[in-house]
């Protein structure tokens, strides 16, 4: 009786130690503030034709921003290549929201938001990811964090500029 028992424990150590390796889990998470308006920054986020003219990590955006859309994400990564990424929204609130998942799971998820945050002088702009699978034991993604700074002071310039036409 006792020697079935560890045996079970030991089993179900094992098979923790494993989903911990299949299950791994990454976050990220940058802030920045833009003195503008939630709605302005929202119009340059939708404006998806328009990425390649300042977004240097999310250099394009195919398909329709609404819930349950498929949307084709092309991500330059810091070497220059191009990576192809479909999501689909999960969830849009205007002016507050935008929640795109995909991946293969197991292999590796992504559920990437975009959070606005109206404060005194402007806008909190969040990018929050959470990342999981297994191909997050060999991926390097020290990469992602400071892209999204990037991306989110190329927000900044881009709707400063419109602001100032």
């Amino acid at each position: 009786m006792i020697r079935t028992s560890i045996k079970g424990i030991a089993g179900l150590g094992v098979v923790a130690v494993i989903a911990l390796i299949l299950l791994g889990e990454k976050t990220f998470h940058v802030e920045a503030t833009i003195p503008a308006p939630p709605s302005a920054v929202w119009e340059v986020l939708m404006d998806t034709a328009r990425y390649p003219e300042w977004n240097p990590v999310f250099v394009s955006v195919s398909g329709p921003y609404e819930q349950g859309g498929e949307i084709l994400n092309e991500v330059r990564d810091p070497k220059g290549k191009i990576l192809e990424m479909t999501a689909t929204v999960a969830e849009l609130v205007p002016e507050r929201k935008l929640r795109q998942k995909g991946g293969v799971t197991g292999v590796i998820t992504f559920d990437h938001q975009w959070l606005l945050e109206p404060v005194d002088g402007g806008t909190r702009v969040i990018q929050h990811e959470v990342d999981r699978g297994l191909y997050l034991w060999f991926w390097d993604s020290s990469w992602i964090e400071p892209a999204y700074r990037r991306t989110n002071e190329a927000l900044q310039a881009r709707v400063m500029s419109l602001g100032s036409r």
